[in-house]
């Protein structure tokens, strides 16, 4: 019979470490992947040195992950005391308390929680005329998603200057976000409808790009390109656009194609350069390079924004495919491939 020792307390680490253990290799791998090498280094250690635990100790602690994820799924989507509410009502007040009193130690409730349960126009409306800083940051702490849909709306001479203002965020003290959040507070009332946080930065700028409309895509990138053209290639080394084709192997731009609407394709190279076009005839059949030609013949003028629109659909299933890990898109100019 096994030696457990049922009277074993687990510290935070070694619960993490049997965490890990118990999820198995691909997902512990896939969490590695997200760690420094601190944190890596420090959780093989505690793996190696693991003590055997009994079963019910281990699904407890499955379990308190799980809990502590509601809690701080609840209190991102909320605030505190959303997340208490919910939990309350789920797990009693003692238990809630006890999980709220965990998190506050390692999880700093995201500001601007108010703000992520508007829509973007509503959202719009209640920024459009605060400071650009302002506005960068409330859209720091949006999904990118959301944060695209208002910097869609935004001017155009004032999308490029968001970005950049998103990039070089930093680090913002408590204080100018509570001043922030306060002020937007009162102005949604009006409407009727701790330790400093490091925002922004690269990931979250490719994110927000991949999400907007390939005009606002093009817009923003060219308005860099004069401005602040360091910026606008190390955005690119890490952004898929539609002139990326390029880099593609023929395999993966076959297996692009296959997904891809021919009326799509057709659309879409009528505004494409040269390059691009080379790249999609010789990789696909001769009769299917008529079929499009001809197309391309009969459909006469495109508006921009519909070829626009066609190409963004284009790149929508290239991103998807190598989120599937069924291409690889190689990154940076020594990497592209003409075919």
């Amino acid at each position: 019979m096994p030696d457990y020792d049922y009277g074993y307390q687990l510290s935070g680490k070694e619960k993490a470490a049997l965490l890990l253990v118990s999820v198995g290799k691909s997902f512990s791998a896939e969490i590695f992947r997200n760690l420094s090498e601190e944190d890596v280094s420090d959780l093989t250690l505690n793996i190696a040195t693991l003590r055997r635990v009994s079963p019910e100790k281990r699904m407890e602690v499955i379990d308190e992950f799980y809990q502590m994820c509601l809690a701080e799924k609840f209190m991102q989507e909320g605030g505190f005391d959303y997340a208490r509410e919910l939990l309350q009502s789920a797990l009693g007040a003692e238990k809630a308390d006890e999980l709220l009193g965990k998190l506050s130690y390692s999880l700093q409730v995201r500001p601007f929680g108010f703000v992520r349960r508007i829509d973007a126009s509503q959202l719009l409306h209640l920024i459009h005329n605060e400071h650009p800083q302002t506005i960068a940051l409330v859209l720091s702490y949006l999904d990118p998603k959301q944060a695209s849909e208002v910097i869609r709306e935004l001017p155009p001479d004032s999308q490029a200057d968001i970005i950049r203002r998103i990039k070089n965020m930093g680090a913002a003290s408590p204080e100018y976000i509570k001043e922030a959040e306060n002020i937007l507070e009162r102005k949604i009332a009006s409407m009727g409808f701790s330790d400093q946080t490091n925002l922004g930065g690269l990931n979250a700028i490719v994110g927000i790009i991949n999400e907007l409309d390939r005009s606002s895509e093009k817009n923003i990138l060219e308005v860099l390109d004069i401005e602040d053209a360091a910026l606008a290639e190390e955005i690119r080394a890490n952004l898929f656009v539609f002139e990326d084709l390029v880099k593609l192997t023929p395999r993966d731009v076959q297996g692009v194609l296959k997904d891809v609407n021919n009326s799509d394709l057709a659309t879409a190279l009528k505004g494409a350069a040269d390059e691009v076009k080379a790249v999609i005839f010789n990789n696909v059949s001769s009769r299917m390079k008529e079929m499009i030609a001809d197309e391309m013949d009969v459909m006469g003028p495109v508006l921009v924004r519909d070829i626009e629109d066609a190409q963004q659909r284009i790149v929508a299933v290239v991103r998807r495919l190598e989120d599937e890990g069924a291409i690889t898109i190689q990154r940076g100019e020594g990497d592209a491939m003409i075919v």
